[in-house]
């Protein structure tokens, strides 16, 4: 979509119909808050944060799930300009397909905070609060280093092709791998889109293509629980699996043995942040300490479950 003036256009002025409540208290400021995709779990923790920290400051929430798609989260932008809310709160779902949408929300005045994913040639975001993904992606490259002393064969699941954590995720990863891969060789590399069923299909075609593997290196925990079940199918329960997240079920099979390690990258105190940064502005223009804050992510084994921001949900 090209960079263009706002227009009230009835799909903007519908998109937030079910999302938004019948009616807001008029003596309090109004925030979206935005995820690429409800169907993600990760996704729904960060925005339940949102929610958790929009009701602590005493602000009301228009809650948007994305889908999955730039143009439903472009829709959804549009519509909570039209609606004159106070501030954005938002995870865009591609670094460059929502770039128009938030240009046209700071050009009407309106501030906006992105969350662990940010959004490329955009002046004017108030801030962007996240992890940084390439040295989690480092992190969990080094794990794999430090369990493989005497080197390893390694399959990686990169994340979806144009989301900001993907790009440094990969990144992270490569800058580890790289200068040592006649030691660790990357023997087969495919996205999987962060996705659990592309996560289990991916690592089957590759399982088939190459054989077992000393180790699976994902980008997220979805991936990860995905190539788990292939291996499982197989026998080949030796492969350590790393993944990156920490979701509660990931967290689970940590503990079992299931996965070696998943990266915390603190998403819930990303959101919270996010949320203060944005309603402190909203409310008297007082603008952030710092306008990047990154969060420096953690390799979660056995041996540190209890570092994880979502233990008490593991079951």
């Amino acid at each position: 979509m090209d960079r263009r003036s706002f227009l009230m256009s009835t799909v903007a002025l519908g998109a937030l119909a079910v999302g938004a409540p019948a009616a807001f208290a008029q003596d309090k400021l109004t925030i979206l808050g935005s995820v690429p995709s409800l169907g993600f779990p990760f996704f729904v923790h960060m925005l339940n944060q949102i929610k958790v920290e929009a009701e602590a400051q005493g602000v009301n929430i228009i809650e948007s799930d994305g889908q999955n798609s730039a143009p439903k989260q472009t829709a959804d932008i549009e519509s909570a300009i039209v609606q004159k809310v106070n501030a954005i709160v938002i995870s865009p779902l591609d670094v460059n397909a929502l770039a128009p949408a938030i240009e046209q929300a700071v050009a009407a005045g309106v501030p906006v905070v992105t969350i662990d994913r940010r959004v490329d040639g955009v002046e004017g975001i108030l801030a962007h609060v996240g992890a940084d993904n390439v040295k989690g992606g480092e992190a969990e490259a080094q794990a794999l280093v430090d369990a493989f002393p005497n080197g390893a064969k390694i399959f990686h699941l990169q994340g979806q092709p144009g989301a900001g954590p993907a790009i440094d995720r990969n990144k992270g990863v490569h800058n580890v791998l790289d200068p040592v891969k006649d030691k660790y060789q990357i023997i087969f590399e495919q996205t999987a889109n962060f996705a659990r069923d592309q996560g289990l299909s991916v690592t089957e075609a590759g399982l088939a293509a190459n054989g077992k593997p000393d180790a699976i290196i994902c980008a997220n925990d979805d991936m990860a629980l995905g190539a788990m079940e292939a291996c499982a199918a197989r026998g080949f329960t030796d492969v350590k699996i790393y993944g990156f997240d920490a979701l509660p079920e990931a967290l689970v099979a940590v503990r079992d043995g299931k996965l070696a390690g998943t990266v915390e990258q603190f998403p819930g105190e990303q959101s919270r942040t996010a949320v203060r940064i944005a309603v402190a502005y909203a409310k008297d223009k007082t603008e952030p300490a710092e306008k990047l804050v990154l969060l420096t992510p953690i390799v979660i084994g056995k041996d540190n479950l209890d570092k994880a921001e979502r233990l008490g949900e593991a079951q």
